[in-house]
């Protein structure tokens, strides 16, 4: 249906006017509905309500060929359309659980991050997994790749293609990527593009950053008003490329930090509410050591949650925590089996010692006088007697090895010897004391 309706076919348009939408970008009536009546009546020197009627005429012309959406519809039948949308898988059980299956088309989604947290990567990864098979979650598609900060690398897309058992070349064969020079030129890029999308069949369009050159040309507040009204119209002709042409939309972010933040996570998105308004989906990266953490922001169904990933060779991949689990355990439980095994062992404990060498060697007499004290000590070697000093008593039973407060050390020697012997005598215990 789009080809029986030409530009040259409608109403109102001549060879001069023709001439002029090619100028800009307009080729056909698909791009007349994505640029919509004011863009077009600046490009021809046209009124609006002339422009207006002559979009209102291209998009009837879509609906009749189902290629966009009636006025009217049953939420049913809405519902029934929407199970049929396309997804681009991002080969991690994460990040497919955050998307719910995947990137969808006709839908932009915004990721934004501070440096390093694994944006472009993503963006590197989706190039790779767009170009599968759709049994395999791909959409067998190209890639537009928009590179405003010039990050783009073929040499990742090789070494992810390699980790998906993919042809390197077959992959950087699909992806046509543009070089931005400036905000204007982006806005030119993104024009052109419904050609290549015809012509090269793409299904994923790149913005890498899309608010950089904006946030670095329009400086101060004083030209706040244009930057957001560019960066406006920059971010609503993604979203209707998407929606027209059944692609879908990956846009990067770059943040700022809120100084008037003193709780909680001081990172912002920059755009303002213009960008946080177009966007479908809006996605927080963010570092967790050599992890990531995704958060789902903001979406019509998806509910907010975070998920955990990493960064790999092959692009964006799952965290191995299984296997650093299961190292963990058999590190823990190597230990525990020591301890089992000799908890017995007695260091050199004060308590223990006396009782075993009571026990195992109780027929040892070292000088007693009388034997009936042999038998108390084997009996209650703790039950000390009734002699009239005490004190040589208590430092033999409670502590053996310290030395009690006599003047001559010969006498500790013995009381060390023989710890057990508890003599009733007033006359032997005297006589070594001195």
């Amino acid at each position: 249906m789009t080809e029986e309706i030409t530009l040259e076919s409608l109403a109102g348009v001549g060879p001069v006017t023709t001439r002029k939408l090619n100028d800009a970008g307009i080729h056909n009536i698909m791009d007349l509905v994505v640029r919509g009546p004011v863009e077009i009546a600046e490009l021809t020197s046209m009124d609006i309500e002339t422009a207006g009627k002559l979009v209102e005429k291209a998009r009837e012309g879509l609906v009749e060929g189902g290629l966009i959406q009636k006025d009217f519809v049953s939420a049913n039948e809405l519902y029934k359309k929407r199970q049929s949308i396309g997804k681009i898988t991002t080969a991690t059980e994460a990040l497919d659980t955050l998307f719910a299956g995947g990137v969808e088309t006709q839908a932009l989604t915004e990721v934004y991050g501070e440096f390093g947290c694994g944006k472009t990567q993503f963006c590197h990864t989706m190039c790779v997994q767009v170009q599968k098979q759709k049994q395999e979650g791909g959409l067998e598609g190209g890639v537009l790749y928009i590179d405003s900060e010039n990050t783009f690398r073929p040499e990742r897309i090789v070494s992810i293609a390699q980790a998906n058992g993919m042809d390197p070349e077959k992959v950087l064969d699909n992806i046509i990527v543009a070089r931005a020079y400036n905000s204007s030129h982006q806005i030119l890029i993104l024009e052109e593009a419904s050609t290549l999308i015809k012509e090269h069949n793409i299904k994923l369009v790149v913005a890498d950053s899309a608010v950089g050159l904006f946030r670095s040309e329009y400086l101060g507040r004083g030209t706040l008003a244009t930057r957001q009204q560019k960066l406006n119209k920059f971010v609503h002709l993604l979203v209707r490329l998407a929606e027209t042409y059944n692609v879908a939309a990956l846009a990067t972010n770059q943040v700022m930090h809120s100084p008037d933040q003193f709780f909680g996570d001081p990172t912002r998105p920059v755009g303002g509410n213009v960008v946080a308004h177009t966007s479908t989906y809006r996605i927080y990266f963010k570092k967790s050591g050599k992890k990531r953490i995704a958060r789902m922001v903001d979406s019509p169904h998806h509910p907010e949650m975070d998920v955990v990933f990493a960064l790999g060779e092959a692009g964006v991949i799952d965290p191995e925590d299984a296997t650093t689990k299961k190292k963990k355990t058999t590190k823990k439980s190597e230990p525990k089996e020591e301890v089992t095994e000799t908890p017995d062992i007695s260091a050199e404990p004060i308590d223990s010692e006396p009782k075993e060498e009571v026990t195992e060697t109780p027929d040892i007499s070292a000088e007693p006088i009388d034997s009936e004290p042999k038998e108390e000590v084997t009996e209650t070697p703790d039950i000390s007697a009734e002699p009239i000093d005490s004190e040589p008593k208590e430092e033999v039973t409670e502590t053996p090895y310290i030395s009690a407060e006599p003047i001559d050390s010969e006498p500790k020697e013995e009381v060390t010897e023989t710890p057990d012997i508890s003599a009733e005598p007033i006359d032997s215990e005297s006589t070594d004391l001195k």
